[in-house]
């Protein structure tokens, strides 16, 4: 069973802020503008290079960290020695406790450019506040699920275990990308913690210092076999051929007592291995045991062996999923689209923001997506509406799912994706994601309203 989920934020963290939203919220304080209710929407830009959706994740995590956000004596101990916040700001700090509503797409939805994941609706203040936690937390887990998620393509329904722990960019990013990971489709992750943290399976096999340690590759796979029979045995510490054959010597050795499940290639041409590996165990009749790959795999590796026809069975990934190393980075936004009821947006060339509340409505043709519509949040338009609320007044309005659960409904939303997204390559034409007519007037008059205000020339009244 999976440990308790500890406390999202341990002491201290409700630090983990940028000192210029503790700025500004102290601004609205000061200003009386800290209790309007404000629109936060949280969106990618555009979407990263190779990819052809991204696949939304860290919200849950999000939600548990908003509902236990505070602020220890410590943490306004030292935000008071930085002498530039009075004690009214930390007082209020003090007394701090998220109050807002978060409209969001449940996790393992696929998103596209300039859709809204979530929107925050709360006090200016708190509303500010939180954005950093909101694009960290969203950000990372959504960018790691998105490169699993091609990862598991690439993988054509052989199990994919994620190996990244050691080189993913710190303890946090490895247990959250374990989650995403597994949430995309990853079978199994090598990380204990992250498994009894969220109840996914855990795998393993060997290390080459085990085989390293003994005086002979056959005496480690025996020792190993013996305290481990349903092992798999890595096989490229010396010589991956004679690995596989000691293997087979090893079968016949222990005879009907032989449970190994298979031979880790790491090394080296993996395909010629692979295939090499597959025609010495079936000639001794070992068709049964099965053929793991690792070693600097990512999806368009992975793709290349299998369309080369490599018999692998399964595949361990680590480095380049771990830290998504063709596009380490998204372009995440967290922008004010409304305040004080008003729709509000920026005028600074090649970053638009959609004015207000909205909602996004997925239409499918034959149960598959066919195009999504940016709607303003009080249309009704035909399609699914994906943006659900899921916290009211600072708490959750449902339990947070089972892990098990949000993979399976994860894997039954990429399915209803078009094959060209689901594809490696870029999707041509692309997904349609058009702005509903309100919305496009909505933010005609909220744009010529900032640009004639940004003149000088005041705006009239309003676009609300």
């Amino acid at each position: 069973m999976p440990l308790p989920l500890p406390a999202p934020l341990p002491p201290g963290l409700a630090l983990f802020t940028d000192l210029y939203e503790l700025r500004m919220a102290r601004a609205y304080l000061a200003l009386g503008m800290e209790r309007e209710t404000a629109v936060f929407s949280l969106f990618a830009r555009r979407l990263p290079r190779g990819r052809n959706f991204l696949l939304a994740c860290g919200i849950e995590d999000l939600l548990d960290t908003l509902a236990a956000l505070r602020f220890a004596p410590e943490d306004l101990d030292h935000l008071r020695a930085l002498g530039e916040f009075p004690e009214e700001f930390l007082r209020w700090l003090a007394g701090f406790r998220f109050s807002g509503a978060i409209h969001a797409v449940p996790e393992g939805t696929p998103v596209f450019a300039e859709e809204p994941i979530l929107e925050v609706v709360a006090p200016m203040a708190e509303a500010q506040l939180v954005e950093t936690l909101a694009m960290n937390q969203v950000g990372l887990q959504t960018l790691l699920a998105s490169k699993a998620a091609r990862v598991v393509a690439a993988a054509a329904g052989r199990p994919v275990v994620d190996f990244g722990s050691r080189r993913a960019q710190g303890l946090d990013a490895a247990v959250a990308g374990a989650r995403a990971f597994h949430l995309a489709g990853v079978a199994a992750t090598s990380n204990v913690l992250a498994g009894a943290r969220h109840g996914i399976p855990v795998a393993g096999t060997m290390a080459h210092s085990f085989v390293q340690a003994f005086d002979s590759e056959a005496e480690a796979f025996r020792a190993y076999a013996r305290l481990y029979p349903e092992t798999i045995l890595l096989v490229d510490t010396y010589d991956t051929a004679e690995g596989v054959r000691r293997v087979v010597a090893l079968a016949r050795e222990l005879g009907d007592a032989f449970r190994v499940r298979g031979v880790r290639l790491d090394s080296g041409d993996l395909l010629a291995l692979s295939r090499e590996a597959r025609a010495i165990l079936d000639a001794a009749g070992l068709r049964q045991v099965q053929v793991f790959a690792s070693g600097g795999l990512d999806e368009e590796r992975i793709a290349a062996l299998l369309a080369a026809g490599a018999p692998i069975d399964a595949f361990g990934v680590g480095t380049d999923m771990s830290v998504s190393a063709d596009a380490p980075a998204l372009d995440l936004a967290y922008k004010l689209t409304a305040y004080a009821g008003v729709g509000r947006t920026k005028l600074s060339a090649g970053k638009r923001i959609l004015p207000g509340r909205k909602q996004v409505f997925r239409r499918f043709r034959d149960g598959e997506a066919e195009e999504d519509v940016i709607a303003r949040a009080e249309e009704a338009l035909p399609g699914e509406p994906l943006l659900r609320p899921l916290m009211r007044d600072g708490r959750r309005l449902h339990p947070r799912p089972a892990l098990a659960q949000a993979r399976a409904e994860t894997a039954a939303r990429v399915a209803a994706l078009p094959a060209r997204l689901r594809a490696l390559g870029p999707a041509d034409p692309p997904y349609r994601v058009t702005i509903s007519t309100a919305l496009a007037a909505h933010e005609r008059e909220v744009r010529a309203r900032v640009a004639a205000g940004a003149r000088g020339q005041g705006g009239g009244a309003p676009a609300r």
